[in-house]
């Protein structure tokens, strides 16, 4: 049990993710996240009034069970396999995270003040979730893939593309982090 509830050394998960990009595109498929919010969207029939929508969604199964053990894993590791001891931020990100107001975790995951239920009873918290979201479903569409699509899939194919939009995404962090976020909070 104490080997699934530790953090695993990055050259072990980045194998293990190798190799299925391997026999991934041995077998011709390509993942990406946020390609299964289309298939969603196209098992609702939507496609005969939005063209956008209309496409072969069953030849994409394989996708969507990738997205439904993803949400069973993170449930069962966020549940049952988490051990918050073995956690350490860098006193300095604890630092600026005060200087921002938000406490630092304290033996959690995540601090509270950015992802526990309070949340949803500030307005401004609301209006960042609902502008955040919205941002990164249309930057996704726009990028023509999520970070897992292009970063992963789009990288191990060698698109040039996909290096594009992870540079993109890397620089868009970076702004967020420590230009942004400093001003919302």
């Amino acid at each position: 049990m104490e080997l699934i509830t530790h953090t695993w050394h990055w050259a072990i998960s980045g194998f293990l993710i190798g190799m299925i990009m391997l026999t991934l595109n041995y077998f011709g498929k390509v993942f990406g996240m946020s390609s299964n919010l289309r298939s969603l969207c196209a098992m609702t029939g939507i496609g005969k009034r939005v063209a956008f929508f209309d496409w072969d969604w069953k030849s994409q199964r394989w996708n969507l069970a990738v997205v439904l053990g993803a949400m069973i894993g993170g449930f069962v590791a966020v549940h049952f396999l988490n051990d918050a001891s073995n956690i350490d931020l860098n006193p300095k990100t604890i630092e600026q995270l005060a200087a921002m107001g938000i406490e630092s975790p304290n033996g959690k995951l995540l601090p509270e003040t950015l992802f526990g239920n309070e949340i949803f009873q500030s307005p401004k918290m609301i209006l960042i979730l609902v502008f955040g979201g919205i941002l990164i479903g249309f930057g996704s569409r726009y990028a023509g893939g999520c970070t897992s699509g292009h970063a992963i899939s789009g990288l191990s194919n060698l698109q040039l593309p996909s290096l594009k939009a992870v540079i993109g995404f890397f620089i868009g962090g970076l702004l967020m982090a420590h230009f942004i976020l400093p001003l919302i909070f």
